[in-house]
């Protein structure tokens, strides 16, 4: 009877070491969540967009809007009366200068706790707004006038370029539209260009070239556009 007991024992105890066995052997490890990894890989793939809004009325233009991208050439701008349809238009702004206008944020901390207006009384020459965005982070600061150097040079930059887009859309319509007022469209661009207010005349390089390879604009027009042409190469 003893020896029954013993074995029975025996029985139960080697089959409850492989039931425990066979438990540990099929648990599976917890995978980990790869939420927190999605969320940073998103994160830095996304790049800061910095950006410039100047609303003016009884003005030409009242509205103007850019906006560029910190990893991007492609741009945004809009340019028009309040009246009229909002509307954004592509364009490109080389890498170089985008370093440049981003290097200025930087050092205006990206406007965060900025105050550059003059607070003084002088005329209204626009509302002006400078961005600055990247995932949640979003800054902005406004001002009618500034004494702020960096922030003065980063302005000038932003108009250079609405400037500079107004420039080759009026360029486009005369080649559509007005044949004939297609050299003083070429004055207009030659007088900002004598002026350093184009930030990237090169941009204008084939539009020039179709004018001045088209026998229907007038001489003088081409043989303007076809100068223009050279001296953006020769500068660049």
């Amino acid at each position: 009877m003893r020896s029954f007991h013993f074995r029975a024992l025996l029985l139960c105890a080697t089959l409850a070491a492989g039931l425990c066995c066979g438990s540990r052997a099929d648990a599976s490890p917890i995978p980990s969540s790869p939420v927190a990894v999605s969320s940073s890989t998103s994160t830095a793939a996304t790049g800061a967009k910095l950006s410039f809004r100047r609303v003016f009325k009884s003005s030409t233009p009242e509205f103007i809007e850019i906006a560029i991208r910190e990893d991007s050439d492609e741009a945004t701008y809009e340019i028009r009366q309040l009246e009229d349809d909002p509307g954004a238009a592509h364009f490109q702004v080389s890498s170089a200068l985008r370093s440049k206008m981003f290097a200025l944020a930087d050092q205006l901390h990206h406007f965060q706790g900025q105050d550059l207006d003059v607070h003084r009384k002088i005329a209204n020459l626009g509302e002006k707004t400078f961005g600055w965005e990247r995932g949640a982070e979003t800054y902005e600061v406004k001002f009618n006038y500034t004494l702020n150097s960096t922030a003065s040079q980063l302005l000038q930059i932003f108009e250079g370029l609405a400037r500079q887009q107004e420039l080759l859309g009026l360029l486009e319509r005369r080649m559509k539209y007005d044949r004939l007022g297609i050299n003083d469209a070429l004055l207009q661009f030659e007088t900002d260009l004598n002026r350093n207010l184009l930030p990237e005349p090169q941009r204008a390089l084939p539009t020039l070239d179709q004018i001045a390879g088209d026998a229907r604009f007038v001489d003088i027009g081409r043989q303007r556009a076809r100068n223009l042409a050279e001296r953006i190469r020769h500068q660049s």
